[in-house]
C-alpha cells in the first residue's frame, strides 16, 4: 500500500463544543412556546444565543458560532469569528488553518495556513494539548505535497514521527498510517519492516485504512512472513468495517481458494459502488484505494461472470465489468488481466 497524493487533512471533532451546540439547541426546544419551532427557526434562536453570549464578552462563544456556521456550510460567516478569536483561542487556528488550506469561506493561503499549525504545535498551553497531534500531522502532509512550503519528504517524515509518537493511541492515528504508506513507497523511504510496524500500530488503535493493508501485507508476505490466516483475518474484519479496498482483496482471496459463490456475492456488492468520494468522507479511508478495491471487485466479477463460477455465465455482461474495472482503476485491471493470461487465476 503506497502513499498517494491524495492524503486527507487530519480533522478534530470538537465533540464538547459541538454537545454544548446541542445542549443549547435542546434548552431551545424545551423553551415554553418554542415547540413548534421549525429547524431553521431553531437554528436562527441558536445562533442569537450564541451572539448574545458574544455580547456579553463571553470568549468561547466566539468559537461556538463559527462552529455552527461551520456545521453548516456557511464558511464566510464562520471564517469571521475563527479570525476574531484566533488570538485567544487555539480551536479557532485549528479550524481557521483547514480553511485557508482549502480556500473556504475566501481565499486560500496555504503559507499561513502552516504557520497557524506551527503556532499550535509550538505551544505550551493546556487548550492547545489536544490539538497538536492534528497540527503535527498536517504540517506533514504540507511539507510531503508543497503546500506553503518547499516540497521536503524529510520534512514531511519528521512532522510525521512527532504526529505518531511512537505509536501512541492517544496520538495522530493517520500520521501512524500514513508512515505504513510512507515505507511503502518504492524509493529511497522504502523500509517495508517499518511499514508493517507502523500499519500495526495504527490498526491496533482503530485505524480501518491499516487494518486492511495489514491484510495484504500477511497476504503476500509484505514487511512480515507470508500468513494466511492472518490475512484471512485482517481483510474479513476490515471489509465487514466498510474498508473496499479490503473488500477487493477479499474476494480475490475468496477466487483464488475456489471459493466461487463468497467471491461473486462479495464482488457483486463492490462492484456496485461509485460514489468514491462520498465513501472516502465516510469511511475515511483514500479515494484511490477505494477505487483500487472497486477496481478489483468488478475484475472478479466479471471473471466469474466470463467463467460461470459462483453466478450464471453472461459473457455480455461480464465485458461491461471488464471494462468498469478499467475505469476505476486501469493499473489495477491490467495487472489483474496479465495474471489470468497466464493462468493464475
Amino acid at each position: 500500500m503506497e502513499l498517494s497524493g491524495d492524503i486527507p487533512k487530519e480533522k478534530v471533532p470538537f465533540t464538547k463544543e459541538k454537545s454544548i451546540l446541542n445542549d443549547i439547541a435542546q434548552e431551545t426546544r424545551e423553551t415554553p412556546g418554542y415547540g413548534s419551532l421549525t429547524e431553521e427557526e431553531l437554528m436562527e434562536k441558536v445562533e442569537n444565543i450564541l451572539l448574545e453570549r458574544i455580547k456579553n464578552g463571553e470568549r468561547r462563544a466566539y468559537f461556538q458560532l463559527g462552529l455552527f456556521y461551520y456545521e453548516q456550510n456557511l464558511f464566510d460567516k464562520a471564517r469571521i469569528y475563527f479570525e476574531r478569536s484566533r488570538d485567544f483561542d487555539f480551536q479557532s487556528v485549528f479550524l481557521l488553518a483547514c480553511m485557508l488550506f482549502d480556500g473556504q469561506g475566501g481565499k486560500s493561503d496555504e503559507r499561513l495556513a502552516v504557520d497557524y499549525l506551527k503556532k499550535i504545535a509550538n505551544s505550551d498551553a493546556k487548550q492547545a494539548k489536544h490539538l497538536k497531534f492534528a497540527a503535527l500531522f498536517n504540517i506533514g502532509r504540507a511539507y510531503f505535497q508543497g503546500f506553503g512550503v518547499k516540497q521536503s519528504d524529510d520534512e514531511a517524515l519528521r512532522y510525521w514521527l512527532l504526529a505518531a509518537d511512537d505509536g501512541n493511541p492517544s496520538a495522530s492515528i493517520v500520521a501512524q498510517t500514513t508512515l505504513g504508506m510512507f515505507y511503502s513507497r518504492q524509493s529511497d523511504s522504502l523500509d517495508l519492516k517499518k511499514a508493517f510496524f507502523w500499519h500495526s500500530e495504527a490498526c491496533g488503535n482503530g485505524s480501518l485504512e491499516s487494518q486492511g493493508a495489514l491484510g495484504v501485507m500477511y497476504e503476500y508476505g509484505i514487511g512480515v512472513k507470508q500468513d494466511a490466516d492472518s490475512a484471512y483475518v485482517c481483510l474479513k474484519e476490515a471489509s465487514d468495517r466498510g474498508n473496499v479496498y479490503a473488500m477487493g482483496n477479499l474476494v480475490a482471496n475468496y477466487y483464488r481458494r475456489k471459493l466461487y459463490t463468497k467471491a461473486a456475492d462479495l464482488a457483486t456488492r463492490v462492484s456496485q459502488f461509485s460514489d468514491v468520494s462520498r465513501l472516502a468522507e465516510e469511511i475515511g479511508c483514500l479515494p484511490s484505494y477505494i477505487a483500487k478495491g472497486i477496481s478489483m471487485g468488478c475484475f472478479y466479477y466479471a471473471r466469474c461472470l466470463h467463467e460461470g463460477h459462483g453466478v450464471r455465465k453472461n459473457e455480455d455482461e461480464a465485458k461491461m465489468f471488464y471494462s468498469k474495472s478499467y475505469q476505476y482503476d486501469p493499473d489495477v485491471c491490467a495487472r489483474l488481466q496479465n495474471i489470468t493470461q497466464h493462468g493464475v487465476i
